[in-house]
C-alpha cells in the first residue's frame, strides 16, 4: 500500500538516480538522516549549513566527549555508543536527528537503519560522493588530519562506491546522491510531512465506526449526522457533504460481510475525493487488496461476500477499489495532534510514527496470544494503559456499547451483526448511533461476549484511574493556562500519602482549590497589608475593572454535588448511595460522618432546586468553590491547642505581672514604664483571644453551620472558572443565599474602577470598616474573572487582611513597631509563584473534567496542586 508506514519488498525497491543539482533533497519532518562520505567530504559542514546544532549528532563530538580527543580512535567503540543513545533518545522524542560520521561500511549504516526501526522513523541517506582527490586536500589543510594517509581516504571511498548501490536495500527509504562540490553546494532541505500528518485539518470532524457494507445504515447514520447525500443517474450515493462544513472520517472496515460492500465504497470513496471525508485503512480492506491482486488469501470472514458483489461491478470500478484501499494509510494524527484515528487504536509511542510495526498495530492491534471460548483472538487491553494526550478513536473488536476508556473510545458497534452503525462527533463528544436494518452476518462471537484481557482474567474494560506510575517522581503536567508546570519528586511523595490515605472518594475529587497570594506590603503605618497595595499590583498587570469580596474566616470547602444518584452514578460512576462530597483544599473529607455529609449536600441541593440553577445551567451537577462557616467547625484542635492556649497563658501570665507591678508602684516604686509596656502586652493578648473568638460559635449537626459559595466552577459541559466573570458567580451565589438565607452567608462586595479615584476610596473605607468591627479581610479580584496579563495570567484573587486579623497570624504583639519593620520584609515571591501554579491546575483540572476526559488525568492536575502544597513556603503568607 502506498504509505510511508508499509515497507515494501526489498526487490521491488528501484535504486535512486542521482539527484539533480539544485533540487530539493526529500527529508520527513520526523526521521533519522544518515550522512554518508569519506573523511573530508564536507560532511560537518553541510550538516552545519542545512540542520540546526541540536539536531547533529557527530561521532568526532562523541569522541571528544568520552575521550577529550576528537582524533582519538580508540574511543570509537564508546563514541558510537553514546552517538547511538543520543540519537535514540531524539528520535524516541519525536526530534528530526542526523547522524554525521563516515557510515561508509554497511555495518555502521545497519547499526543505524536497526535503530530508526526500533523508533518507527524512516531512515534517510545523503551521500556526498566528492572526488577522492579533493578531500585529501581539504584533509591536508586541517591541522588535526593533515597526517591522515591518502590510503585512508581511498579505502573509505572504495567502501562508499562499493556499498552505494545497495543502500535502498539495506532500508533506507529516501536515498540522496550528490556527486560534486557543486551539487553539495546547490544542494537544499525540503521538509515533507508524513502522510499520517494532518494535524493542520480541525474539523470538526465525524468519526464513523466498522460499515462492513451496510450502505442503507451509512446513509441513515449520514442523514442523522447532517450530511446531505448526492445520487448519481442510478440513484446510487456518490458524495455527501455537510452544510456546516464537518468532515467524516471512516475508522476502516467499509469491506466484506454486508450486502452492499460496492455501495458503501462508492460512497466512501466519493466523499473522500470530493474532500468531504477521510479513512484510515482497516484489516480488511487490506486483505481485499490481497484478494483482488490474486494473491493466496483465506477466503474467510466475509471476504467471499465483497468478492460476489465486485464481480457485478464494472472493470473500472474494481481497479478504482483497488487503488482506493491499496492507497489506505494507518493512521490519522489530526487537529493539532488532539485526535488520532486508526482502525485498530494506537498506543501513543506510535502516533504519527512510520513503520511496518506501527502499520500492523494499527489495523489488527496486540493480541495476547491466546483464543476464547469462540475460538478467537483474545485482543490485549492497550487503551487501559493509554496516557497519551491525544484522543484515540478507533474500530476493530465490535462492543455492545460506546465506552470511554482513558481518552480512547471504540466505535464499532456491530452494525453487520445487527447492532448499531456508531460515530462520534469531534471535538464535541457527542456520540450518534442508527440501529442495523437485521442482522446481515451471524458473528461468531455474540456482542455481548466482546472480552479484553487483563493480568486477572479476561475482564470488561476498565475506566482507568489515577496509577502510581502517573505520579511518583519528578512530573511536569502541561496546564493550558500557563504552560508547564513541574511537580519536584519529594514534593509527589509527600502527595502520594495525603491522597491514598486521606482523600475523598476519586471520583468525587476533581479539583482542588489554589493557595492565594497577599497583597503587598504597605509601609503605612499600623499597617502590614493594606488595599493601595492590592489595588496598584492589578494596576501594573493593566487590569481597570476590580470585584472586592468580603474574606469569611472559615474553612475552604469544594462541593461537588449530583441531581441525584442516577446523576452521581452517570456522571461520577458512584453506586455507593452517595451523591455528592464537601471536601478541604487538601482533599480531606469535611466531615467524618457520611449522614452529615448528605445532609449538608440535601440543604445545597434544596436551594439549588429552588433557585431553579439546574436549569439555568441545563446540568444535573455543580462544583462550587465557597468557605464553610464557623472557623471552629474545622479547626476546633487548632483553636485549642495553640490560640486558646497562647492566650490562655498570656492573659494569665500578664495579669498577674501587671497586678504586681501596680503594688510596686503603690509601694513608692518607679516601675511606670515596665507597667506601661505589660499593660500595651496584656491589651494586645486581650485583642488576639477577641480575634479568634470572632470566628467561633457552637455547632450543633447543621445548627450554627453556614456556607458561603463564591464561585461555580463548572456545570455539565462548562469550565465556569474561565468562561465567566466574578460579577456572574457572586450573582448566582445570591441565588441560594436568597433560597435559604439560615444556610447560606452572603458574600458582600465592592466593585472598584482604578481609574476612578472615589471608586479606590469608598473600597478601601469599606475594608476599613469591615476589618475595624471584625472582619478578616476581603479579596481583590480581576472583576471579569480569568484574566491574561503581560506576564501570563495575573493572579485570580488577593488577600487583603486586616490588622486585627493578623495579629492571629503574626501574634498578640506584631503591631510593635520593632515587630512591624521585621516583618515588612517578608519575601512574597515564592507564594505568588505558588498561588499562580496552583490556580493554573485547579483550571486544568475543571478543564479535562468537564471535557470528559479519563479521571487519571483530571487526577493528574488535582495530585500536582496537592504536591505543590508541601513547597517550603511561609504558612503565615
Amino acid at each position: 500500500m502506498s504509505d510511508l508506514t508499509t515497507p515494501g519488498p526489498s526487490s521491488a525497491v528501484p535504486e535512486p538516480p542521482p539527484t539533480t543539482p539544485g533540487l530539493p533533497l526529500a527529508v520527513p519532518e520526523l526521521s533519522l538522516v544518515v550522512l554518508i562520505g569519506t573523511s573530508g567530504s564536507g560532511k560537518s559542514t553541510f550538516a552545519r549549513k542545512h540542520f540546526r546544532p541540536t539536531a547533529v549528532v557527530s561521532s568526532d563530538a562523541c569522541r571528544g566527549i568520552v575521550a577529550d580527543d576528537e582524533n582519538d580512535q580508540s574511543a570509537t567503540p564508546e563514541a558510537f555508543a553514546l552517538l547511538h543513545h543520543i540519537a535514540g533518545v531524539r528520535l524516541r522524542r519525536g526530534l528530526l536527528t542526523v547522524v554525521d560520521a563516515t557510515n561508509v561500511q554497511t555495518k555502521a549504516r545497519e547499526a543505524l537503519v536497526k535503530l530508526a526501526r526500533e523508533h518507527d522513523v524512516l531512515p534517510v541517506a545523503i551521500v556526498l560522493d566528492i572526488p577522492e582527490r579533493v578531500c585529501v586536500d581539504r584533509n591536508a589543510q586541517r591541522a588535526d588530519r593533515a597526517d591522515l594517509p591518502a590510503r585512508v581516504i581511498a579505502r573509505q571511498r572504495r567502501e562508499l562506491r562499493n556499498g552505494l548501490r545497495n543502500l535502498s536495500r539495506e532500508g533506507f527509504r529516501k536515498v540522496h546522491v550528490l556527486k560534486s562540490v557543486e551539487e553539495v553546494d546547490q544542494a537544499v532541505i525540503a521538509y515533507e510531512k508524513a502522510y499520517n500528518d494532518k494535524r493542520d485539518l480541525t474539523g470538526p470532524f465525524d468519526v464513523i465506526g466498522d460499515v462492513h457494507g451496510c450502505r442503507a445504515e451509512l446513509e441513515t447514520l449520514l442523514g442523522t449526522l447532517g450530511y446531505v447525500l448526492t445520487r448519481d443517474d442510478q440513484g446510487r450515493p456518490v458524495d455527501a457533504v455537510h452544510p456546516e462544513g464537518r468532515t467524516a472520517v471512516f475508522v476502516g472496515d467499509l469491506v466484506d460481510r454486508g450486502p452492499d460492500t460496492p455501495g458503501v465504497l462508492r460512497l466512501a470513496m466519493g466523499m473522500i475525493e470530493a474532500g468531504h471525508a477521510l479513512c484510515v485503512s482497516g484489516n480488511h480492506e487490506n486483505k481485499l487488496v490481497r484478494a483482488l491482486d490474486g494473491r493466496n488469501v483465506k477466503v474467510a470472514h466475509g471476504l467471499a461476500e465483497s468478492l460476489a458483489q465486485l464481480e457485478g461491478e464494472d472493470e473500472d470500478f474494481r481497479k478504482r477499489v483497488r487503488t482506493f484501499c491499496d492507497g489506505l494509510i494507518s493512521h490519522y494524527v489530526l487537529d493539532g495532534g488532539n485526535l488520532v484515528v486508526a482502525h485498530a487504536g494506537l498506543k501513543e509511542e506510535f502516533h504519527g510514527r512510520a513503520s511496518g510495526r506501527v502499520r500492523s498495530f494499527a489495523m489488527y492491534g496486540e493480541t495476547t496470544g491466546e483464543t476464547d471460548e469462540f475460538g478467537l483472538p483474545v485482543r490485549y487491553p492497550w487503551a487501559n494503559d493509554y496516557r497519551g494526550k491525544a484522543m484515540v478513536l478507533y474500530g476493530h473488536t465490535p462492543v455492545l456499547n460506546l465506552e470511554w476508556v482513558n481518552n480512547t473510545l471504540c466505535l464499532d458497534t456491530g452494525v453487520v451483526f445487527g447492532g448499531r452503525l456508531s460515530a462520534l462527533r469531534y471535538p464535541e463528544r457527542e456520540p450518534v448511533s442508527v440501529p442495523a436494518e437485521k442482522v446481515w452476518y451471524e458473528p461468531v462471537r455474540p456482542l455481548e461476549a466482546t472480552t479484553f484481557a487483563s493480568a486477572e482474567g479476561v475482564v470488561r474494560r476498565d475506566p482507568g484511574v489515577l496509577d502510581l506510575e502517573d505520579v511518583l517522581g519528578r512530573r511536569t503536567v502541561e496546564a493550558r493556562h500557563l504552560g508547564r508546570v513541574t511537580v519536584q519528586e519529594e514534593n509527589a511523595a509527600a502527595a502520594l500519602e495525603v491522597m491514598s490515605r486521606f482523600a475523598v472518594d476519586p471520583r468525587w475529587l476533581v479539583y482542588l482549590p489554589p493557595t492565594m497570594a497577599p497583597c503587598g506590603t504597605s509601609t503605612l503605618p499600623g499597617f502590614l497589608e493594606h488595599p493601595a497595595q492590592a489595588f496598584a499590583a492589578y494596576r501594573d498587570e493593566g487590569v481597570r475593572e476590580l470585584l472586592c469580596e468580603e474574606k469569611h474566616m472559615g474553612s475552604r470547602a469544594v462541593v461537588v454535588i449530583a441531581r441525584d444518584m442516577e446523576a452521581a452514578r452517570n456522571r461520577f460512576g458512584v453506586e455507593d448511595g452517595s451523591t455528592g462530597a464537601v471536601y478541604t483544599r487538601t482533599g480531606r473529607p469535611f466531615f467524618d460522618e457520611p449522614a452529615k455529609v448528605e445532609a449538608v449536600l440535601a440543604r445545597v441541593r434544596a436551594a439549588i432546586d429552588t433557585a431553579g440553577v439546574w436549569s439555568e445551567l441545563e446540568t444535573d451537577w455543580l462544583l462550587l468553590d465557597c468557605e464553610l462557616l464557623p472557623w471552629s467547625a474545622k479547626a476546633m484542635g487548632l483553636l485549642r491547642d495553640q490560640y486558646a492556649a497562647v492566650g490562655a497563658a498570656a492573659r494569665a501570665s500578664l495579669t498577674a505581672a501587671t497586678s504586681v507591678l501596680g503594688a510596686a508602684a503603690a509601694r513608692g516604686l518607679d516601675v511606670a514604664d515596665l507597667a506601661a509596656r505589660q499593660d500595651r502586652r496584656l491589651a494586645d493578648a486581650l485583642a488576639f483571644t477577641t480575634a479568634y473568638g470572632r470566628y467561633c460559635w457552637p455547632v450543633d449537626g447543621l445548627e450554627g453551620l453556614c456556607l458561603a459559595p463564591f464561585q461555580v466552577l463548572a456545570s455539565q459541559g462548562a469550565n465556569h472558572a474561565v468562561t465567566k466573570g466574578n460579577d456572574w458567580h457572586i450573582a448566582l451565589a445570591d441565588k441560594l443565599v436568597a433560597a435559604d438565607p439560615e444556610f447560606f452567608t452572603r458574600t458582600e462586595r465592592r466593585v472598584v474602577d482604578l481609574e476612578d479615584e472615589g471608586s479606590v476610596a469608598e473600597a478601601t473605607a469599606w475594608w476599613q470598616a469591615m476589618t475595624a468591627s471584625g472582619g478578616e479581610g476581603m479579596v481583590v479580584k480581576p472583576r471579569h474573572g480569568f484574566t491574561a496579563g503581560p506576564r501570563g495570567p495575573v493572579q485570580p484573587g488577593v488577600k487583603c487582611r486586616g490588622p486585627e486579623y493578623l495579629r492571629i497570624i503574626y501574634g498578640p504583639e506584631y503591631l510593635e513597631s520593632a515587630n512591624l519593620d521585621r516583618l515588612r520584609n517578608r519575601g512574597l515571591g515564592r507564594k505568588r509563584s505558588l498561588a499562580s501554579r496552583e490556580y493554573a491546575l485547579g483550571l486544568e483540572s475543571v478543564e479535562r473534567f468537564v471535557g470528559g476526559e479519563p479521571l487519571w488525568r483530571v487526577h493528574e492536575a488535582v495530585f500536582a496542586v496537592l504536591a505543590l502544597e508541601s513547597e517550603p513556603v511561609d504558612p503565615r503568607l
